[in-house]
């Protein structure tokens, strides 16, 4: 199967599926000196990880990740690093008597016609348990852009079904708004306005109820970001960053800055204007609004990135619903195992990994080509 690496710089190679003995990826253009530990692995691995509260999958997987090469006392070597995650609560029993239907909203159907074969067990390769070793991956590249240029992303639930959040900065949102509710309780949808976040929780469990799933928004946030990074034409860094959230399971759109609201303004409206102010290093330019997403011309400006993905609802439902089998015969199908009612509460970190990867991709690119930032 090609297909299964991503970046240039700072490539990562996964393998592995749902139902397999697990999931490994090998990150190659990691600088060496970097300090990285299985505990920091853990960390955004912990906010990806199944049955971590009652909205999400109650698969039990604990996601513990072995850092199998690249790292020496506790710091990585420069040479290839590979990290392995296995797979310990696989219910494969649950897909047995589906292994002929194509689920709809699924892979299912798209695999046969393109190998012939397929793991039906929780959908193989398909399935987003493989992105679990990408969020390991992420971890590595966020130390990287914090320790090239302070770079800093965080992403958050801003939407699901028709409930939508507040969010006056994007850039000014912390970890700690993410995560953890004002009375100090665990932010379970991951939704930074507390309100919204009430009204997204008892949204999901009614869903949950009608043995159906809702879909959502996730916003993601980089900040600190030189101005520079990408490549001109193919290789712009919107392009780049589009990419690697398609490539995720379950995304149906991508957006950055103003996106698509973008067609209902006029040039004058939708511009943002420069300035520029006195920093320690000289003058700095900056934009008075950022319309822009942080990117002009595929590059980089300075100002804060600010992308958006539309995450589908779960396909895998426990109600009936109509479909064939291989042979084409009409058939019907019910779902079991196990399944999130919404996936954007454990997207978010899933996200955040993808946005990093390609910014510590277009840094070691950059700085391969200007010896450094300017």
């Amino acid at each position: 199967m090609a297909g299964n690496s991503f970046g240039q710089a700072f490539r990562i190679s996964t393998a592995g599926e749902s139902h397999g003995p697990g999931n490994v990826v090998i990150i190659d253009g990691c600088p060496p000196g970097i300090p990285l530990t299985v505990e920091d692995l853990q960390f955004d691995l912990d906010r990806r990880r199944p049955g971590q509260s009652r909205l999400v999958t109650q698969r039990d997987e604990s996601d513990t990740p072995e850092l199998l090469a690249g790292v020496f006392d506790g710091i990585t070597t420069g040479t290839s690093i590979a990290i392995l995650i296995r797979n310990t609560d696989q219910k494969s029993r649950d897909y047995a008597d589906i292994k002929d239907k194509y689920r709809p909203g699924h892979a299912d159907h798209t695999y046969d016609a393109k190998y012939g074969v397929r793991d039906y067990r929780g959908g193989g390769r398909a399935s987003a348990r493989e992105t679990v070793v990408r969020v390991a991956a992420g971890v590595i590249a966020k130390k990287v852009i914090a320790r090239a240029f302070g770079g800093h992303v965080i992403g958050y639930v801003r939407q699901v079904g028709d409930v939508i959040a507040q969010v006056d900065d994007p850039a000014s949102i912390t970890l700690d708004q993410v995560e953890t509710l004002p009375d100090g309780t665990a932010n379970i949808v991951r939704c930074p306005d507390p309100e919204a976040a009430a009204q997204m929780v008892e949204l999901i469990e009614t869903v949950r109820k009608e043995q159906d799933s809702v879909g959502g928004v996730s916003e993601i946030v980089a900040t600190s970001v030189p101005a520079g990074l990408g490549e001109p034409v193919f290789d712009k860094l919107k392009a780049d960053i589009a990419k690697a959230l398609f490539s995720l399971p379950a995304v149906m759109g991508v957006e950055y800055g103003l996106g698509f609201a973008c067609a209902h303004l006029r040039g004058s409206e939708a511009n943002d204007p420069y300035y520029s102010e006195q920093g320690p290093g000289g003058r700095t330019i900056r934009t008075r609004g950022n319309h822009h997403g942080g990117m002009l011309g595929g590059i980089s400006s300075g100002m804060p990135i600010v992308v958006r993905a539309a995450v589908k609802p779960t396909s895998s439902l426990p109600r009936e619903q109509e479909t064939v089998q291989r042979d084409g015969s009409p058939s019907s199908i019910r779902t079991r195992g196990r399944h999130d009612p919404c996936l954007l509460p454990r997207f978010v970190p899933i996200g955040e990994a993808m946005v990093a990867i390609v910014l510590a991709d277009h840094y070691l690119r950059h700085r391969g080509q200007r010896g450094g930032l300017p």
